[in-house]
């Protein structure tokens, strides 16, 4: 199954190692970050691991849960949090679903035969509380994930979502944004814009960010 920006992404049933948790029951109301790792005991995957409990303070003001995968199972993963704990020198705070029947991988088409057949690249999925697709990345096995830069997403989104705006390239959350272009009449600029605006070029319009 290939998903797409905007598509209802699919529920499922997964044990985890903190017991099976169903979907969108566990999303509940919260955007969800969806992450997939290769394999257990894999030492690119257990920084990562590690990043986003450190990180986790983080997603949590912005109102998003975060959720690991790995293909290997329950017991595998809990010897896994130790490493991580101990390496990383932190907590593990979040799930990591056990997907050794592949189902999640399957359903959210997490591996990618030509790179390796038996495991999951590094996916990341953006879910939001209406459970839309809202962002996907895809990394290769070899290559640490950024999650400076998924924070910085999500800020946008969810910035976005709320004020009629667009970020420009290389925006983080306090940078002044663009204006949707389908926005022309002056009373309605002047009234979902009181802080003013700078008119560039017709198309290109820069505000300072709304909720700021």
């Amino acid at each position: 199954m290939t998903l797409r920006l905007g598509d209802t992404v699919p529920n499922f049933t997964q044990a985890s190692s903190e017991g099976d948790i169903n979907f969108y029951e566990w999303a509940g109301n919260s955007w969800v970050v969806l992450f997939s790792h290769p394999k257990d005991f894999t030492p690119v995957c257990t920084t990562e691991l590690g990043e986003v409990a450190r990180l986790k303070p983080e997603f949590d003001k912005r109102n998003v849960k975060v959720l690991a995968l790995s293909v290997d199972d329950v017991n595998s993963h809990q010897g896994w949090i130790g490493d991580i704990e101990e390496t990383q020198s932190v907590k593990l705070n979040y799930p990591i679903l056990a997907d050794s029947d592949k189902k999640v991988s399957d359903l959210y088409d997490m591996i990618h035969p030509n790179a390796n057949a038996m495991l999951t690249v590094r996916s990341v999925f953006v879910v939001d509380p209406n459970k839309k697709l809202r962002l996907s990345f895809t990394y290769p096995p070899s290559t640490g994930r950024n999650f400076d830069e998924l924070l910085r997403v999500i800020d946008s989104l969810q910035l976005t979502d709320n004020y009629s705006v667009a970020t420009p390239a290389n925006w983080k959350d306090g940078d002044d944004c663009v204006i949707v272009p389908s926005i022309t009449d002056p009373e309605e600029l002047k009234q979902k814009f009181p802080k003013g605006y700078n008119p560039i070029k017709p198309y290109l319009r820069m505000t300072p960010q709304p909720n700021k």
